[in-house]
Parts: C-alpha cells; sequence; structure tokens
C-alpha cells in the first residue's frame, strides 16, 4: 500500500467545473456546461475568438484544458505548423502547443492534477486562463507567417517574437 493511501483522509474533492462555471458567468463570457465533467466557454482575444475546453476526470482527479485558436490549418501546412509547435514549446514553461490534427486547430494544452489538493482555487484557474490567452496570442502572429506567408517555422517565430518599443 503507497503511504498516500495510507494517509488519505477520504475527503473527496468538488468538481472543479463549478468553479470554472462561476468564473466565466461573472465575466459575461458564453459557455455551454455540455455535462457534469465538460464545460467549454468562449473568450475574444485580439487577434481572434478562442474557445475554451474544460474536462473533469474525477478518476485522476484531473482536470485538462485546451485553448483552440478561432483558425484552421490547411492540411498541407500541417508539417511546417508541427515543426513550428516544437520550436514554440521550446519557449514555454507552463502547457503547451498542439495541432487538434482532425480539426486543423492549434491549441494551448495543460492539465492540472488536483489528487491530495483541497481543490482547484479561483487564483489557479485565472491564472491557467491568463497564461493561454497570453502566450495564444503572443504565438498567433507565428502561425499565420507559416500557413499564408510560407515562411519557415525558424522564421516566423524569430519574426513573431520582435518586441517593439515605444509608441508610433
Amino acid at each position: 500500500m503507497a503511504l498516500s493511501e495510507r494517509e488519505s483522509s477520504g475527503r473527496r474533492l468538488r468538481n472543479p467545473l463549478e468553479l470554472v462555471e462561476r468564473l466565466v458567468s461573472t465575466n459575461g463570457w458564453p459557455f455551454d456546461r455540455t455535462s457534469d465533467s465538460e464545460i467549454a466557454v468562449e473568450v475574444a482575444g485580439r487577434w481572434c475568438d478562442y474557445r475554451m475546453f474544460f474536462a473533469w476526470r474525477e478518476d485522476v482527479q484531473a482536470l485538462h484544458f485546451t485553448c483552440a485558436f478561432d483558425v484552421r490549418i490547411p492540411t498541407e501546412r500541417h508539417k511546417d505548423v508541427h515543426g513550428l509547435l516544437a520550436l514554440i514549446n521550446e519557449k514555454l514553461w507552463l502547457g503547451h502547443f498542439d495541432l487538434w490534427s482532425d480539426e486543423g486547430l492549434p491549441m494551448f494544452r495543460h492539465s492540472i492534477l488536483l489528487r491530495g489538493t483541497y481543490g482547484l482555487v479561483v487564483e489557479q484557474l485565472e491564472d491557467l486562463m491568463d497564461v493561454a490567452v497570453g502566450e495564444s496570442e503572443r504565438f498567433y502572429p507565428a502561425f499565420q507567417y507559416v500557413v499564408w506567408a510560407g515562411k519557415s517555422p525558424a522564421e516566423a517565430l524569430a519574426a513573431s517574437m520582435v518586441e517593439t518599443v515605444g509608441e508610433a
């Protein structure tokens, strides 16, 4: 028997999607609670709308999160986008980007393990959503450069990472 099994308090975590629903309602974002284990949210960004999807797996006590761009990547550009994803993911500390091949949607993904905790807190949820939208906004131009401008993944990433100073 593992130590965690012997020391378990037997407490059951509350479904973190209840907190997600309260947060998105407070912000006035459109959402659809499809079941006790799933909720979909739409958030407007600077470059596009983002579709956030939260899934709760009670058996592993994990909250899976996806933030998909409202942009379709043509099949013939998937190889180059996968190269871009590898370069982008090297720069991330939290989560990762992926391509939902069936739909051609780039997305940010992350999971939070909650076993042994008292549950998800609003600050964790806000940080997760802020990081997802922030990183998606940061790298959105790189996807556009690869898909529509025909740039290589390295060129697209370099062009999208240019920091501007001052105002015009």
